[in-house]
Formats: C-alpha cells, sequence, structure tokens
C-alpha cells in the first residue's frame, strides 16, 4: 500500500470535504500545504497545470477532483462505502448537485461584502486584491459563473428547508444511517458557510441541519502527518505508476491509447494539462506525463466535469 498524500490548505471547503472522507475511511495520510492562490510550482509540477484544490498524490499517480478522489479511496478501503450498494447512482448524483448547485450559493454569500470584511479582517489591502484577481481568473473560460448575492439567498431557504424536512424524517444522514459521498458534498458547501461569522447565520434556523452538521464534523480528519512538497515531488521521481485499470472503454469522442491528447475543467480552473492518453473508463480519464522535477507521472481526471481532447 502506497502512502496517501493530500495537497491542500485549511480553509479550501473542496480540502475539507477531502479530508473529512479520509477521516471516516480511517486511512492514514501525509499533509502537503499548498498556496490558496497561484503561483502553485510544486502543485503544477505534479498536476502539468491543474491548479484546483485538493489534490491526492499515490506515489507518482495524481487525482484531481474530490469526485475521483473519492472514488480512489474506495478503492483504497471499501468500508464504509462512500458509494452504498443499491444507491450508487443516488449518492453519485446528490454528491454532484451539491458540488455545483450548493456549493455555488455558498460562494455567493460568503462574498457578498460583509462575508468578504470578515473573510479579509486584518489582511494587507494587496492580499486581498491578489486573491480577488486569482479568482476572477479562475472563473475565466469556463462555463462556470457567478451567482449573483441576492439570487443566492433567495433561493438558499427552498436548498436548506429540503435539507432540513429529509433530515426530520430519514435518518441521521442523507441516505440513510452512515455518511455516503453525498453527505460530504452537501457539507463541505455549508461548513463554507458556518466558518464565516458574517454569514454563518444563514444556518441559523435549520435545527435539522446543524446537528446533521455536528455529526459530520465528528468524523474528524484522521491521522495525519506534515510532509513537505519537495518531499512529495521525491515520493513521485522515485516511484513508478501504479498497473492501468482493467476495464477500459472505446472512447466516446473517438480518441486512442497512445494519443497526445489535452484535459481541461469544464466549469472554472480550465487550466490545460498536456499528456499520452493512457486509459479512458467510465468515470475515470488518465494521461501519463513527463516532469523534469517529478518524473513519469499518471494524471487522473474525473469524466464529468471536464473535457478531453486532441492536443
Amino acid at each position: 500500500m502506497t502512502d496517501l498524500i493530500l495537497h491542500h490548505y485549511p480553509q479550501s471547503p473542496f480540502a475539507e470535504k477531502a479530508r473529512l472522507m479520509l477521516g471516516f475511511k480511517g486511512l492514514s495520510w501525509h499533509s502537503v500545504m499548498i498556496p490558496p492562490v497561484m503561483p502553485k510550482p510544486d502543485l503544477t509540477a505534479l498536476t502539468g497545470g491543474y491548479r484546483r484544490t485538493p489534490v491526492l498524490q499515490v506515489g507518482a499517480d495524481i487525482y484531481c477532483d474530490t469526485a475521483l478522489i473519492a472514488r480512489r479511496l474506495e478503492q483504497e478501503k471499501a468500508a464504509p462505502a462512500l458509494f452504498p450498494e443499491g444507491q450508487e447512482a443516488a449518492a453519485a448524483s446528490l454528491a454532484q448537485f451539491a458540488d455545483q448547485v450548493l456549493f455555488q450559493h455558498a460562494v455567493a454569500i460568503n462574498f457578498q461584502p460583509k462575508g468578504l470584511a470578515e473573510r479579509f479582517a486584518g489582511m494587507p489591502e494587496q492580499v486581498i486584491k491578489g486573491f480577488v484577481a486569482d479568482r476572477q481568473k479562475l472563473f475565466s473560460g469556463g462555463t462556470a459563473s457567478r451567482l449573483e448575492t441576492d439570487i443566492a439567498l433567495g433561493q438558499w431557504p427552498a436548498l436548506l428547508s429540503r435539507l432540513e424536512t429529509q433530515l426530520e424524517r430519514d435518518g441521521d444522514f442523507l441516505l440513510g444511517g452512515q455518511p455516503c459521498i453525498a453527505d460530504f458534498a452537501h457539507y463541505h458547501a455549508l461548513w463554507f458557510v458556518a466558518s464565516n461569522r458574517a454569514v454563518a447565520e444563514a444556518l441559523d434556523p435549520y435545527v435539522a441541519v446543524r446537528a446533521w452538521m455536528g455529526r459530520m464534523r465528528d468524523i474528524g480528519h484522521g491521522s495525519h502527518t506534515d510532509l513537505s512538497a519537495e518531499a512529495a515531488i521525491d515520493i513521485a521521481r522515485q516511484a513508478s505508476p501504479a498497473p492501468l485499470p482493467a476495464d477500459a472503454i472505446s472512447s466516446p469522442t473517438g480518441l486512442s491509447v497512445g494519443q497526445a491528447v489535452s484535459v481541461s475543467a469544464v466549469d472554472y480552473g480550465t487550466d490545460e494539462v498536456a499528456g499520452t492518453l493512457v486509459y479512458e473508463g467510465a468515470e475515470e480519464i488518465i494521461i501519463a506525463r513527463e516532469d523534469e522535477r517529478a518524473g513519469l507521472l499518471h494524471v487522473h481526471f474525473p469524466r464529468f466535469g471536464f473535457r478531453v481532447r486532441a492536443a
């Protein structure tokens, strides 16, 4: 078993999702801190240009996006399950909705003036301007657009009251008595709101939701140790990529294994990663790339939400 290395920073909502999933699985992992804004030279040495947070490293295999990280953790340790048997589609679809729609609302609520003032309290103006410019660039060129605050606030009661009703009537978690990927996806968006004192009151009316958040928080992050970025890159250089999965499918877009391709997110953070296509599956795309610091790497992307095309 190769060590799990999470590249993240504390304030990232999607990193909190990954940290909790690691805790849920009872896995030990290494923590590599990355900058919240570009440039991220150590991270992009591993990913080839993908910049979103977090990234999971397993030796010379690099996993992008928490949707795929969840599936890799499921391979690492089957139980407890993130995708419960017989509820795989429901769990994944609910998680996708939360990662996109609910998170978009959480961002808009956080980035209203009072939320921004709290987030950046005491920070130099140059740091604030740098963060805003970075996020503007992050959201340029993709299909995602910032949701206006008044729309997010207006729709928030519908989203939260649905959760409140279900949690009141149907158990401790969203699909039964145990957490699944749907819970972790919903939680990180609401954690982002709860972590900002200026806007956390948006959760106050929802007693069952707040109790569920407490149960999710209590899962914890598992056992982890700090690791330097240089050490993580050295681990990648010394390792070889894992054997490819055996369940490849025919490329739906006519690409061929061995072909030069680029992969990019569709919605935001659309920086392209160039490499050689080595695998296409129903849920995953893998490309091989060489880096002068990290050596031969396999970079893994989820199929949904990403584009792969000939270079």
